[in-house]
């Protein structure tokens, strides 16, 4: 249907169709529509150039992207993995101890689940989560906190990095920018993409 912003970039898409798979992921709108204008006002601009307007795509959850050549390889062939990374920060306790906060969970990513599978892992009595000692759901109507708590004298960052392997506080998405084009599908990077969109506008 006919679009008046670029809806396909900003809302992004994940599907199969006809043996076909897409998955294009969300952009933050002011960017996506400044990359649009930017691409009228210039048609040679360069995948460098409208990387400095609509870095890379943005979750509505938040979270970090890591920042890695693929982002660029993505935009320019429609196809890239990226890893999105929960937001989290230390807090340290009087006691000596120290807390892991999450305050935003990587795109598609359920909090529950995710908090039981590390209460899991715990439970598994493996060397590498032993130094968790409790695990809470602090959210509340201000907004989202998990708190990990850790034990006396050990190293948050060596937990959090162990966590970010082995639970979905980091995950892995990938990039295949299939899109109709001309009739059929076409797998396209963000240039021939915005190239697409003005001409349908016009």
């Amino acid at each position: 249907l006919p679009g008046r912003f670029p809806n396909l970039l900003i809302n992004g898409s994940n599907g199969i169709a006809v043996g076909l798979t897409t998955s294009i992921l969300p952009h933050n709108p002011h960017e996506a529509i400044d990359a649009v204008i930017a691409r009228i006002k210039n048609p040679e601009i360069t995948v460098d150039e409208l990387m400095k307007i609509m870095p890379c795509p943005d979750f509505p959850t938040g979270g970090y992207i890591i920042n890695s050549p693929e982002i660029k390889a993505s935009y320019e062939t429609g196809r890239g993995k990226l890893i999105n990374r929960a937001k989290t920060h230390f807090e340290p306790l009087k006691n000596g101890k120290t807390n892991i906060v999450i305050t935003e969970f990587p795109y598609q990513v359920n909090k529950a689940s995710t908090l039981e599978k590390i209460l899991g892992l715990v439970q598994t009595k493996k060397a590498q989560f032993s130094g968790i000692s409790d695990i809470r759901d602090e959210s509340d109507r201000t907004g989202l906190r998990a708190v990990i708590e850790l034990k006396k004298d050990v190293d948050p960052m060596q937990v959090l990095s162990v966590l970010y392997k082995y639970s979905d506080l980091q995950v892995t998405f990938g990039v295949n920018m299939v899109a109709i084009a001309e009739g059929r599908p076409v797998q396209m990077g963000v240039k021939a993409m915005l190239s697409y969109y003005i001409d349908h506008q016009k």
